[in-house]
């Protein structure tokens, strides 16, 4: 079919782009606020580092405690509820509290000094080397039998310090999320804190949820079952490969959006000038250096963006193998494990679903989850069929924060990298 425009006759499926190109561009939605912003972070954490020491109540752990946790995710898991909200309302005498449906009100009080701002969101970036240690360090990656090819990647410190220039370390930058803080909100409250008791802490996230206070709207949401903590990642390294690698399994976590793995350890061997020799290892099948900002909170989307770069293990995968070059290079090594779960968004009131009607917002929520364990490479776990019946999570008061810093500051903090 043929029209005329302008004098001009063109196809009828010509004429329909003419017109979509000459007609205005449509005004984009106006969007307001949001006047607060609330996010709730649930860790499940077990295994070495994570869930042994504090999981019984303060008690001194018995040894049949210290060797669970020393395999992995056996034994004793803890809950970990981070609450944190921001508002761009001010308020002389801040006070909230977060009221779970089954369960004491949580108390979100407002620290005395601000620390620095964070954005809400921040891309990692290159590893920065302000003091270099006298060791150098072996960077393996990647699962199966053996090592690939160009591995391992040796970061030399003594021939840096020697004036030799610094290399460019392999890395994959990744996209991290940032909560509320003070530095960004007019009124900030956050729990725990100095209020927060043991037993404040919800055994489980189910259900309805409110947020009252005089410096924020009032927030409800409601959390549906598969949106509580996340069950007890159990790894397990007892089985060896035909070629000497150490395989490592997990049983599958239904919520789970992708899994990755790190290993920390030293060859036991310093050189002749004292050098010592440390081994990195990460499931990665990309060459990078792993640093603690892959052992957090990510978001779904950066989850499967990574995936597809090869960079996180998919969440249908259950086993990966060290390379036998790591476990002969590494005499003894920490290997710490995530599972990213999934998150659950709320605003209030919903996006008009016509684009002409401005979106107010009045307040947004975001709930993540993650579950983490960890254990001494060497230390077999039991079956693991065995050890769901065993991790039953305990409660537990968040654990201090820990400050993220450079690559110094990892090796440093590598033994209790979460």
């Amino acid at each position: 079919m043929l029209v005329k425009i302008g004098g001009k006759t063109i196809g009828f499926g010509s004429a329909i782009a003419f017109a979509a190109a000459a007609a205005p561009p449509a005004t984009p939605q106006k969007v307001t606020g949001p006047v607060a912003v609330y996010w709730m972070s649930a860790a499940t954490s077990s295994g070495f580092g994570f869930g042994g020491m504090n999981a019984n109540g303060g008690k001194k752990p018995s040894m049949g405690d210290i060797m669970s946790m020393m395999r992995g995710g056996s034994g004793r898991a803890i809950h970990q509820l981070e609450l944190q909200l921001g508002s761009s309302l001010k308020a002389t005498a801040p006070e909230a509290n977060h009221l779970p449906g089954v369960g004491t009100p949580l108390p979100l009080l407002t620290p005395v000094q601000a620390p620095a701002s964070t954005p809400e969101e921040s891309t990692e970036t290159q590893p920065e080397i302000k003091d270099p240690p006298k060791a150098r360090i072996l960077i393996y990656w990647g699962c199966g039998e053996h090592a690939g090819p160009g591995q391992p990647y040796v970061l030399d410190f003594s021939k840096i310090m020697a004036g030799q220039a610094l290399p460019r370390i392999p890395y994959v930058a990744i996209r991290h999320q940032n909560p509320p803080s003070p530095g960004r909100y007019a009124t900030y409250g956050e729990w725990p804190n100095s209020k927060s008791r043991d037993r404040q802490m919800p055994a489980s996230l189910l259900g309805d949820h409110q947020v009252k206070g005089n410096y924020s709207p009032d927030i409800k949401f409601t959390l549906p079952p598969g949106q509580d903590y996340m069950p007890p990642l159990l790894l397990d390294a007892a089985g060896k490969s035909p070629a000497g690698g150490t395989i490592l399994k997990w049983q599958a976590i239904p919520s789970a959006t992708g899994y990755f793995a790190t290993l920390f350890g030293a060859s036991g061997e310093s050189g002749g000038d004292g050098t010592t020799t440390i081994v990195m290892w990460s499931s990665s099948a990309v060459e990078t250096f792993a640093g603690g900002g892959l052992l957090d909170y990510l978001a779904p989307g950066e989850v499967r963006r990574l995936i597809g770069q090869k960079l996180i293990i998919p969440p249908s995968t259950t086993q990966c193998t060290v390379p036998v070059e790591v476990a002969t290079a590494a005499k003894s090594g920490i290997v710490s494990m995530i599972a990213y779960g999934d998150e659950a968004n709320f605003a209030d009131p919903p996006r008009p679903a016509d684009p002409k009607m401005p979106w107010n917002i009045s307040w947004t929520t975001k709930v993540r989850f993650k579950s983490t364990t960890g254990l001494i490479l060497g230390m077999p776990g039991g079956a693991i069929s065995a050890e769901a019946d065993e991790a039953r999570p305990q409660q537990q008061e968040q654990p201090p924060k820990k400050k993220k810093g450079g690559l110094f500051d990892t090796l440093k903090g590598a033994v209790s990298p979460f």
